[in-house]
C-alpha cells in the first residue's frame, strides 16, 4: 500500500526548480512518485513506506529551496 504526504516548498519559479526538487526528493529510498505543482509550490510524495519529514526537507534543501512550516 502506498503512503501518500504533501509538502509546500518554497522558492520555487520556474520550470527548472520544479525539476531540481523532482529530482532530489524522487532519489530517497522508497519514493515511488513526486509531483510538483509550480503554481502553489505542492510537492506530493507517494512511496511505497513511509517518508521521514527531514529526508524530504534535506532534499528540498539540496536542490535549493526551503520546506514551509508546517501549521
Amino acid at each position: 500500500m502506498s503512503e501518500t504526504s504533501t509538502y509546500t516548498v518554497v522558492g520555487m519559479t520556474c520550470g527548472h526548480c520544479v525539476a531540481s526538487v523532482s529530482e532530489e526528493v524522487g532519489a530517497i529510498a522508497g519514493v515511488e512518485n513526486v509531483d510538483v505543482d509550480l503554481a502553489s509550490g505542492r510537492v506530493t510524495v507517494t512511496s511505497g513506506s513511509p517518508v521521514d519529514e527531514a529526508q524530504v526537507k534535506a532534499a528540498v534543501e539540496e536542490a535549493g529551496y526551503a520546506l514551509a512550516p508546517t501549521a
